[in-house]
């Protein structure tokens, strides 16, 4: 099976205005900019995220002098869905191409009381996770507001949804390429634009931003966007996290956990925080891993996620047996955690967690050196 949705850029169109990643409030700004009422940007919302129309002439209650004038100043990008793969579950893996060099991956998950997309946030990813395919290929960029809601607008297009369908997309999660929580710049506006009734119109329970852990971002979300959260924490000590998600070096547990904490107060989000937690065979799924968990979460207000992993080539890592995950969710439970396990989804198109690579040339030399967090991370 594949889908192309292909747009060519005019030369002319370095000047204009993409108006596919702008939210309303710089909608707004730029109708203002170009002598128009700020009521255009909710009619051309619309168009453009309910409706999928990217053409300014199908835009029919829009008068042609503006229809003109939005032409001469502003365009709006179709992204390139370069293939586009079925698993036997259902799951739908698209590649989709930002640029010359590089290209991203977008997961559609079906389930029977939703549909799941998980979208990518940067090119590769800065933070090496050890058991993570994305953080193996590199770094390349973060993506822009256009970028990452494209993923959302040509899922919507494949799927062939409209407005007078039933929703297929109905949950998103930042858990695809990259770190979110390095690209707030262009992260947050998106959040904003799928949560926006004259766009997607999701609730905030139904976008959750995913984070290895970068405190200070953390609490920017807290206090510009109101969505749901998921904490990558894989180990509950410092030493084991520090292996397996490096970032840990620079924020520790005992500078994480009050962070996290921090998000759930008063009630922000309405909701418990998800904590992630891949298993990894005889590395961190050992039964004392399971009971430092319980003492590391505390009274957190949460729930926890095991994750089979999903093997790629070259990884040193297995995935823990059945009796060994089953056996580490017991102590969580027997301790009052709500505590599940992920089934694994698109493993044969290697769309599970842990496994999209896209296409990705690399910028941080991983073979010469180390991420270097202090940079990286805001």
């Amino acid at each position: 099976m594949s889908v192309e949705i292909v747009s060519t850029t005019p030369s002319e169109s370095i000047s204009k205005v993409d108006l596919l990643g702008l939210d309303y409030d710089a909608l707004v700004v730029f109708f203002e900019s170009i002598g128009e009422k700020s009521f255009r940007a909710k009619q051309v919302m619309k168009w453009i995220h309910q409706l999928g129309v990217s053409d300014f002439d199908l835009m029919t209650n829009i008068s042609k002098p503006l229809r003109e004038k939005l032409k001469q100043h502003a365009w709006i990008r179709s992204p390139k869905i370069v293939t586009e793969q079925l698993s036997d579950d259902g799951t739908i893996k698209w590649l989709i191409e930002v640029d010359q060099q590089n290209c991203i991956e977008t997961v559609f998950i079906p389930e029977a009381d939703r549909g799941t997309l998980c979208i990518s946030s940067q090119v590769g990813c800065a933070l090496d996770c050890s058991f993570c395919a994305t953080a193996q290929q590199g770094f390349n960029r973060n993506l822009e507001n256009w970028e990452i809601i494209a993923q959302m607008w040509v899922a919507n297009k494949a799927l062939g949804a409209n407005p007078k369908a039933e929703r297929k997309i109905s949950n998103v999660v930042f858990m695809g390429m990259g770190e979110p929580l390095l690209n707030v710049t262009h992260v947050f506006p998106v959040a904003k634009l799928l949560m926006d009734d004259n766009a997607y119109g999701l609730s905030k329970r139904r976008v959750t931003i995913s984070t290895a852990g970068v405190v200070p971002a953390i609490d920017k979300l807290k206090d510009e966007v109101d969505v749901s959260l998921a904490i990558s924490l894989h180990a509950p000590n410092n030493a084991l996290r520090d292996q397996l998600v490096p970032i840990n070096k620079k924020y520790p547990l005992e500078v994480l956990m009050p962070a996290l904490h921090r998000y759930v107060a008063d009630g922000h989000a309405k909701k418990h925080i998800t904590v992630e937690y891949v298993m990894l065979d005889q590395v961190n799924d050992e039964e004392e891993h399971a009971h430092q968990l319980v003492e590391l979460l505390g009274n957190l207000i949460c729930k926890v996620n095991l994750i089979p992993f999903n093997p790629f080539p070259n990884t040193p890592y297995l995935r823990s047996s059945n009796n060994r995950v089953h056996r580490f969710q017991r102590v969580l439970h027997e301790a009052g955690i709500n505590c599940t396990i992920r089934k694994t989804r698109g493993d044969d198109i290697d769309a599970a967690c842990g496994q999209l690579a896209g296409k990705v040339k690399d910028r941080t030399k991983r073979t010469l050196h180390r991420v270097n967090f202090e940079s990286k991370v805001v």
